[in-house]
């Protein structure tokens, strides 16, 4: 199975986690995210449209309110997230603002793209930014999730954005190695798999999954046909 490059997706999803974002006094780290925001940069001049999907409005908020996200209930989550999100967004728009990019900040919850009605009013909302030439910055709406009803984890979010949006591409930003064939906490001799045709004995082709292993000893691109 061929590999297609980078240049070949015209429209990105990337979704970036907290560890990358977020240093480790819960602070956001300026100067990884004023990279990131160079080759976000990089890639609208190539002709990308670029939607991110991010973590760390939670971690960050912590810092804010003074509490430990781990020791902490659904309510003091909740109002970590909210004054969270306030940094976040204005810390992408200042980095983004040094290359003339707009940016909007979109919060979904799980309903937005499971129930149609809502999907194509999320759709939709997307679709007017990027016509307008704006860089939607993504964030599940934890102020109001609860663990019953929401997705658990930001790179399934970006998924489900993915497909909201018919991207071509989606950019996992991580700082574990790649797609291990099994969990490294729970097993001896895991293996990184550096191209997967097959899950679950289904072979998968139809969007393009693109793994950056940042910060490891591998950096180099995994790319996954799912």
């Amino acid at each position: 199975m061929s590999t297609l490059a980078l240049h070949d997706l015209r429209r990105l999803v990337v979704k970036i986690g907290s560890a990358l974002l977020v240093d480790s006094t819960n602070r956001i780290n300026r100067g990884w995210l004023d990279d990131l925001a160079d080759d976000i940069a990089i890639l609208r001049a190539a002709g990308h449209q670029v939607l991110i999907v991010t973590s760390g409005a939670v971690a960050i908020g912590s810092h804010v309110l003074g509490i430990n996200p781990r020791r902490s209930r659904l309510e003091e989550l909740q109002a970590a997230a909210a004054a969270g999100q306030v940094q976040l967004v204005n810390a992408y728009q200042d980095a983004l603002g040094r290359h003339d990019i707009r940016a909007a900040q979109v919060l979904l919850t799980p309903d937005d793209t499971e129930v149609r009605r809502r999907f194509l009013n999320a759709r939709g909302t997307l679709e007017k930014l990027l016509e307008h030439d704006i860089v939607p910055v993504i964030n599940e709406n934890d102020t109001v999730a609860t663990d019953e009803l929401r997705y658990g984890d930001n790179d399934r979010l970006a998924a489900r954005v993915a497909q909201t949006v018919m991207a071509d591409g989606l950019i996992l930003l991580s700082d574990v190695d790649g797609f291990y064939t099994a969990d490294p906490p729970a097993n001896a001799t895991p293996r990184v798999s550096g191209h997967v045709e097959m899950f679950f004995g289904n072979v998968i082709d139809e969007t393009n999954v693109i793994c950056f292993c940042i910060g490891t000893r591998i950096g180099s691109v995994k790319t996954i046909n799912i």
